[in-house]
Parts: structure tokens; C-alpha cells; sequence
């Protein structure tokens, strides 16, 4: 799977122990930075283009890291078609796509420890979208928000 990463300072280690263990399971991980720590940085510089990649098709699916995971949040649901969520269980990292189509998660790398950053990440890339009716008359209507 084509997997998208972006992290902040907050984000950033990380970041590098994911991109490492998603190569290592067979995926293919663009990093769009940050590209070395640098305190003080924005997670909208990086978060925004890997969203962009994602609403574009062009990444799969995404992983926005930064302090808490609230920022990259806030910005990855900004661009339109980004479904973001921040994760903390496994049941969310899973429903979340089942049923909202979720497809950038969103994770704190300052609160989340790696292993557990890990088995979210797995869980995320292994669900998969229920195409019930209900769950697209739900997205629709998120979708025409987007519109206004």
C-alpha cells in the first residue's frame, strides 16, 4: 500500500521508527517531512501537502504526527476529502475507516509510544470501508459540507 507520513518536531521521532516498520511490512512510504528536527516547526508545512496527496488519490492512506496529534488533526480536515482522525485505541483506529472512510489518522507522538503507534497503524491498514448504505448517506452529507 502507498502510505503518506508527515510529523512535525513533536512528531518526529516517531515518525522515523514508523516509516521504518511500514518499509519493513512491504509498504511503499513517502515522507513529506519534516526532514530533520528542527524545534520550533509547523506541523501545517507538512501535514497540509501529505493531505493534499491523499484528497488527490495519489497516497492511499495517511499518518499525521506532531506533539498531541490534535494540530495535525485540526489542519488535515481542512483539506477537502481528507477524513482525519486522531487515534488512540484500536477500535477507532478500525471503525474509523469501516464506517467513516477515515483516511488520514492522526497520532501524538509525544503521547502514543511507538509500540502501541505501531499496532494502530496496523489496525488502520488493515480495515477496510463498509459500503452500507447508511455509512455513504453519512459521508455525503460530510461531503457537501465541504461545498459550502
Amino acid at each position: 500500500m502507498h502510505i503518506g507520513i508527515a510529523a512535525d518536531h513533536g512528531g518526529f521521532e516517531l515518525k522515523a521508527q514508523l516509516t521504518a516498520a511500514l518499509k519493513e511490512a512491504g509498504h511503499e512510504v513517502e515522507d513529506f517531512g519534516a526532514y530533520e528536527l528542527v524545534k520550533g516547526d509547523d506541523y501545517p508545512d507538512f501535514v497540509v501537502p501529505l493531505a493534499q496527496a491523499v484528497a488527490k488519490g495519489t497516497i492511499v492512506r495517511g499518518l499525521a504526527i506532531c506533539g498531541s496529534g490534535v494540530g495535525a488533526c485540526v489542519a488535515a480536515n481542512k483539506v477537502a476529502g481528507v477524513r482525519a482522525a486522531l487515534i488512540a485505541d484500536s477500535f477507532s483506529a478500525h471503525q474509523g475507516v469501516e464506517d467513516d472512510d477515515m483516511n488520514v489518522m492522526c497520532l501524538g507522538g509525544q503521547v502514543t509510544g511507538y509500540a502501541e503507534s505501531w499496532e494502530l497503524v496496523q489496525t488502520f491498514l488493515a480495515a477496510h470501508f463498509q459500503q452500507d448504505e447508511r455509512f455513504q448517506r453519512r459521508l455525503q452529507k460530510v461531503a457537501a459540507l465541504e461545498l459550502r
